[in-house]
């Protein structure tokens, strides 16, 4: 049996509903538990709602480096399961208040895109509770299209106000 090669990727997570910091470390463990490799968090940042559905509470986020030989769609069914098990409606509004959101970002050098995910993630570049999270792993990030996140960090952006809430996860 050959192993299959690893990528670093990053993995977002956010959270407006219960114990927020709390559901994305039982999502850390969950990840681990399925054998994805989680080797670093970012601190937790706190956000207002952004998108369709502004009035809900706040959101923590968090950004998490992975290693992981896992093919793209495997990693999000995995994520997909996670945010389940922890309460997700799967069929509730999209930018709607959630226990966990859990979306794969960046894989290593992989551009690749389907029904179900692209790789970077489409919104990646436009979204500073993305961005600041991804920053602190990674100041030097840069896209596998070849776009850097501090560059595009640096573009203000309205009704985007990102703060520090608290420690990494880990």
């Amino acid at each position: 049996m050959t192993d299959r090669p690893t990528r670093v990727g990053y993995l977002g997570f956010g959270s407006n509903m219960g114990d927020r910091r709390g559901n994305m470390e039982e999502g850390i463990r969950l990840l681990r538990e399925r054998g994805v490799e989680v080797e670093a968090s970012s601190s937790v940042w706190e956000t207002e709602p952004v998108g369709e559905i502004l009035d809900q509470p706040d959101f923590f986020n968090a950004c998490v480096t992975v290693n992981t030989a896992l093919e793209p769609e495997d990693l999000l069914d995995i994520v997909k399961q996670i945010e389940l098990d922890l309460g997700r409606d799967p069929n509730g509004p999209r930018h709607g208040p959630r226990p966990l959101d859990i979306d794969v970002l960046h894989l290593g050098d992989l551009v690749f895109s389907s029904e179900r995910l692209d790789i970077p993630h489409r919104e990646v570049l436009s979204r500073r509770f993305v961005m600041a999270p991804m920053l602190e792993l990674d100041p030097d990030l840069v896209t596998a299209k070849g776009e850097s996140v501090a560059q595009a960090f640096a573009i203000p952006r309205e009704n985007q106000d990102v703060r520090v809430a608290g420690p990494p996860l880990f």
